[in-house]
């Protein structure tokens, strides 16, 4: 693997789509909540995208990351490297390897909020607050 400055990360996108898109893919389809510390790791780097601060480093990533994980950020580092276009094809071979993740609080809190909307208390509230009655 080449080496590659994790700090200058953030310049090596088309544009903000890109390294929106790239962000999107490590919070929706690496970044599992039932692996703590895996995910704080990938936040970390997703973030990393965005600044030119060091929140992670390769070696943190390597000792916290599943091997398919850890593979895949460095294939993401190896496209970065190279040009915007290789980050498209990393986008779109790491989409159809990995499922998008489900977010278990989220889902636990949209089944209460959707509870509440059909017995009449969610909607009173709202009513409270958009209209002030």
């Amino acid at each position: 693997m080449p080496q590659f400055d994790l700090t200058t990360f953030r310049d090596t996108f088309r544009d903000e789509a890109q390294r929106n898109r790239v962000m999107w893919v490590l919070h929706d389809r690496l970044a599992d909540d039932r692996q703590q510390l895996e995910c704080r790791y990938l936040l970390k780097l997703a973030s990393q995208l965005y600044t030119d601060l060091t929140e992670v480093t390769l070696d943190q990533l390597q000792r916290h990351l599943g091997p398919a994980k850890f593979q895949a950020v460095q294939d993401l580092i190896e496209a970065a490297a190279g040009s915007p276009e290789q980050i498209d094809g990393w986008i779109i071979r790491t989409e159809a390897a990995f499922p998008v993740v489900e977010d278990r609080g989220y889902a636990a809190h949209g089944k209460r909020l959707r509870r509440l909307w059909v017995k009449g208390r969610l909607r009173a509230a709202w009513r409270f607050v958009w209209h002030g009655k």
